[in-house]
């Protein structure tokens, strides 16, 4: 009996009493939101095999990288923008512009040539791009607080790395491919990705400016440490990458091959995304100055900076999701056509200035660059052959950068005047389909007649 006695005090002691059951209870219901959302990120992210090819892993990525750089633009605004009056604010504006995009001008064309010289370390440079801007927030948290001069050598340091990071995002998305995906869908997959962080982390980012100004600058290291480490998690056929050469703008030989020899389709595609660029950076300055002295009718500045950022955001949004399920049999067509829809809203904007056509016209220009973008991506992705293909989307970023300047700068210099800028938006898209829309729409025809497309790769002619 004394041997059963013991047995039976022994599973007593171990059955739970009352009070752990209801810890244990307590604890699952605290823990189930966040394992539950984790879960259903994970299931979204790795949907229609994007987990066994590696497309997961990238999308969530991008994610990390969206959020962290939305929370380094929310420091940087409150310190550069939204802190002094109007008038010095055009001015610091400007010298950030200055400061940060003289120098990358210069160093940009640099990233492409570095990023050949390590094709077999895609996983490495970007997680050296995720931990230098990881440093540099940190650099810049010591930096806001005062709006000194020292905070335009880190910003500048985080471009440059947020724009390496890009370039061999896209290298890496057609190697991670899952069967049946097309390229524009899994860089729309990705890019919403972005987005939706984005979305999450800003409100968050300012919150955490509530507290203190140096607080987004910390979620922000958080951020890109995590996606340092995650870098190297990304499947190892992203480092393949045998015999790759450099891209050049220009035709040097047949050794050298060019974005020019894979076909007019790229680079009218990058004339026409150059236009919808630099619309973006002319609109978000713009509108910022003009709407902090005249806002919208019956609204304070705060709240018509937000109604047009809504608007743009939904319409990016939109063109991102639309790129997700629509297959673009002819990406020169959509480009085309996103290119025309933003320059007929630019004009009625213009024309008939006021509130609700400003909110249109920015819902417009995000929702066409996000598709000309893709379908851009797409392009490359397609026509350049993939020995040349980091560099060329390094080259391409570069442009697109430079563009969004020229355009921001065109928007700090210009007069207040609502009509007048709307009728300078629209000149700068009419640029821009002088130049790409007649070429992309023969592109287009001729891509037609001969069946091919994004998911029929043509070989590339080098002349």
């Amino acid at each position: 009996m004394g041997h059963y006695d013991g047995v039976a005090a022994a599973r007593s002691s171990q059955a739970p009493g009352p009070l752990r059951r209801a810890g244990r209870t307590v604890g699952r219901a605290l823990h189930l939101p966040f394992t539950g959302t984790a879960r259903g990120i994970r299931k979204a992210t790795h949907a229609h095999g994007a987990g066994e090819s590696g497309l997961g892993k990238l999308i969530e990525l991008h994610a990390v990288n969206g959020a962290g750089d939305v929370m380094i633009t929310v420091a940087l605004a409150s310190t550069v923008f939204f802190s002094v009056p109007t008038d010095e604010a055009r001015g610091r504006v400007a010298l950030y512009l200055a400061i940060t995009m003289a120098p990358f001008t210069l160093l940009a064309p640099v990233i492409g040539p570095l990023l050949d010289r390590v094709p077999h370390g895609r996983r490495a440079a970007m997680a050296g791009a995720m931990l230098t801007r990881a440093v540099l927030a940190l650099t810049l948290s010591g930096a806001v607080a005062t709006g000194g001069l020292e905070l335009y050598p880190a910003a500048l340091g985080v471009l440059v790395a947020s724009k390496a990071y890009g370039v061999v995002r896209s290298a890496v998305v057609p190697r991670l491919l899952p069967p049946g995906f097309s390229l524009v869908k899994a860089n729309s997959r990705v890019t919403l990705a972005g987005l939706l962080a984005t979305g999450i982390a800003a409100p968050i980012g300012v919150g955490l400016q509530l507290v203190g100004p140096s607080w987004p600058l910390y979620g922000a290291c958080a951020l890109f440490l995590l996606g340092t480490y995650w870098a190297f998690t990304m499947p190892h056929k992203v480092d393949s990458a045998k015999g790759e050469r450099k891209a050049h703008m220009l035709t040097h030989g047949e050794k050298k091959p060019s974005l020019r020899t894979v076909g007019p389709s790229v680079l009218h595609g990058l004339q026409a995304n150059a236009a919808h660029r630099a619309l973006s950076g002319f609109l978000i300055f713009f509108l910022a100055f003009l709407l902090r002295d005249h806002p919208l009718g019956g609204q304070s500045a705060a709240v018509s900076l937000g109604i047009v950022g809504v608007a743009a955001g939904v319409g990016n949004a939109c063109g991102t999701a639309i790129g997700s399920w629509l297959r673009a049999r002819a990406p020169e067509l959509i480009v085309a056509t996103m290119l025309t829809l933003a320059l007929t809203a630019a004009v009625l904007a213009s024309v008939f200035f006021g509130g609700l056509m400003v909110a249109a016209l920015g819902a417009t220009a995000g929702l066409s660059q996000a598709l000309s973008k893709l379908s851009l991506d797409a392009m490359i992705q397609r026509d350049v052959p993939e020995v040349v293909r980091t560099s060329a989307f390094a080259r391409s970023e570069t442009l697109l950068q430079m563009s969004w300047v020229v355009g921001g700068a065109i928007g700090i210099a210009l007069p207040l005047n609502g009509s007048l800028g709307m009728g300078v938006a629209a000149g700068l898209l009419a640029l821009g389909a002088l130049l790409a829309v007649r070429g992309l729409l023969k592109a287009a025809r001729r891509g037609v007649h001969h069946g091919s497309g994004p998911e029929q790769p043509r070989r590339p002619r080098v002349v």
